[in-house]
């Protein structure tokens, strides 16, 4: 993959056009106020990077297959601050990620060598049908819905990742291909907010959490006016961490996001999302809490892919 960031943009019609998924960014304020606010945190996150190098920390390697994440992916500042080496030779890494921000993925298996940790090669479909199957099994309760029997309102999404074109519909109705039918989760919190507890995964394992909050009028777009960091049992019962678990396990998904959100009216978590190439930490919150987050991060990566105890 090209080094130049901008490669893997195009802008059109007002907005920037994310080549390999397809969303739209539009060109605004918000947009650049989100730019100088990552960069704070980029800034942040390279002094881990400088200080390995100049302490000459080599272990683990790790290496990606088909590409390489930029640095506003999760698992780069991550990458960093475990001290883990990038290499470009897959068959020399300890840990080969597959990355691919497609929401379908079959990749033939790279050559590697004897003994190293695969991550994320068994997570191949992300679409939201699969999620709600994969729920469905892990919870034993359904998310996704009939939209030519169901009655009411529902929700209709877009199939691929990132597409953030949720919208309220009422049932029944004849389905449109390419989209998926939810039930409407009522998350709302005080304050006119909903609250969506996105939840990442290492290692199979729930280990950070973040309460991304919005107004209910934007539920839908990933535009958060609060994010606080937390940890799953805050956010969850022991039983609802075995469900995100068995959920993970589903997927495929070693390393990872999900959005679960809890309804207010039956007390119950749906996860209705699923990314194997999470974007963070949240640009809304806090530098302290980023970098706090990208290390309770590191610490479990290095637990879950290495076996060793982090230092």
């Amino acid at each position: 993959m090209s080094r130049n960031w901008l490669t893997d943009f195009k802008y059109e019609d007002g907005a920037w056009l994310v080549k390999k998924t397809g969303h739209r960014v539009p060109a605004n304020y918000q947009l650049v106020n989100d730019i100088f606010t990552w960069l704070a945190f980029y800034t942040a996150a390279q002094s881990w990077r400088t200080w390995r190098r100049i302490t000459g920390h080599k272990r683990p390697t790790i290496a990606f297959h088909p590409d390489k994440p930029r640095p506003w992916y999760f698992i780069w500042p991550v990458m960093h601050a475990s001290g883990a080496k990038l290499i470009s030779d897959v068959s020399k890494a300890d840990i080969v990620f597959q990355f691919d921000d497609s929401t379908t993925s079959q990749h033939a298996m790279p050559q590697i060598k004897p003994g190293a940790r695969l991550v994320n090669f068994d997570c191949t479909d992300i679409s939201k049908t699969n999620v709600a199957d994969a729920f469905e099994r892990a919870a034993g309760y359904n998310l996704r819905v009939d939209p030519r029997t169901y009655e009411g309102p529902m929700v209709e999404k877009s199939e691929k990742n990132a597409c953030h074109d949720g919208r309220i519909i009422e049932g029944p109705m004849e389905p449109v291909e390419g989209k998926t039918y939810q039930r409407l989760i009522d998350n709302e919190i005080e304050g006119g907010l909903v609250e969506d507890l996105r939840c990442c995964i290492v290692g199979g394992e729930p280990t950070v959490s973040f309460r991304k909050r919005r107004p209910l009028a934007r539920r839908f777009l990933n535009e958060n006016a609060e994010v606080l960091l937390d940890e799953p049992k805050n956010c969850y019962s022991s039983d609802e961490i075995a469900v995100i678990r068995r959920f993970a396990a589903d997927l495929g998904l070693d390393w990872g996001g999900v959005d679960v959100l809890r309804d207010r009216a039956s007390g119950r978590i749906f996860i209705v999302d699923a990314n194997k190439t999470d974007m963070g930490p949240p640009v809304a919150l806090k530098l302290a809490h980023k970098l706090r987050a990208t290390r309770r991060m590191a610490r479990a990566f290095v637990t879950a892919f290495t076996g060793k105890r982090p230092s």
